[in-house]
């Protein structure tokens, strides 16, 4: 009769020694979740108790960091996302201003036609001022200066914004077309109109809206 053999069990060291040698093998290995795997795995399961009201008592005390930083976070996106479009803006091709590309601020403009006025240059310092008088009731959002549009057309649109000085911003478009386009020279008194002008819309709001 032929005799059957059955496996012998292994004592506890032996037995401890072939599951090492098992779980060595590279198949377990790479099976092995990897510490940023256990570590995503925990912020997955503390999120989920959050969300599902089952919060662990020792993340108690916590809760309020977590949403603070939330928050945080959320406000960054916020600025992130609406916020750039709005610098992206400002940094493009500067806005045209009475058919030319401007880049200069009121306050750059001012003082640029200030200098030009202590050389007594007076047809730069008249296109100048106008310039920033365009430029700072732009800026204050009371009359666009659009693509394209003429001195008198900005004039026009100031005049609804402040209908007590019509008869002044009409005198400085033509005083702007003068020199600008007709090739008339400038004058120290066209140039304190135009700047006095300027310096009093500039301190006025506007009676309308435009």
């Amino acid at each position: 009769m032929r005799s059957l053999a059955f496996p012998v069990a292994p004592d506890p060291d032996e037995a401890r020694r072939w599951a090492e040698e098992e779980l060595s093998k590279t198949a377990y290995q790479e099976a092995e979740p990897t510490p940023i795997d256990r570590f995503a795995r925990s912020v997955a399961e503390f999120l989920g108790s959050i969300f599902s009201g089952r919060v662990p008592d020792a993340a108690g005390p916590w809760l309020a960091v977590v949403a603070i930083a939330v928050i945080v976070v959320l406000v960054i996106v916020a600025l992130v996302i609406w916020g750039r479009p709005r610098l992206a803006a400002r940094s493009t091709t500067p806005a045209p201003l009475f058919g030319e590309s401007e880049a200069r601020s009121a306050v750059e403009l001012r003082a640029d036609a200030v200098a030009a006025a202590r050389r007594d240059d007076w047809d730069e310092a008249i296109i100048l001022r106008v310039r920033a008088l365009a430029r700072g009731l732009a800026e204050r959002t009371i009359v666009e200066t659009e693509p394209g549009a003429t001195v008198h057309r900005f004039a026009d649109a100031a005049t609804r914004a402040f209908p007590s000085a019509a008869s002044d911003l009409d005198e400085a478009a033509r005083s702007f077309d003068d020199v600008r386009y007709l090739r008339r020279p400038g004058s120290r008194s066209a140039y304190e109109h135009v700047r006095d002008l300027d310096e009093r819309l500039e301190r006025s709001r506007a009676e309308v809206l435009a």
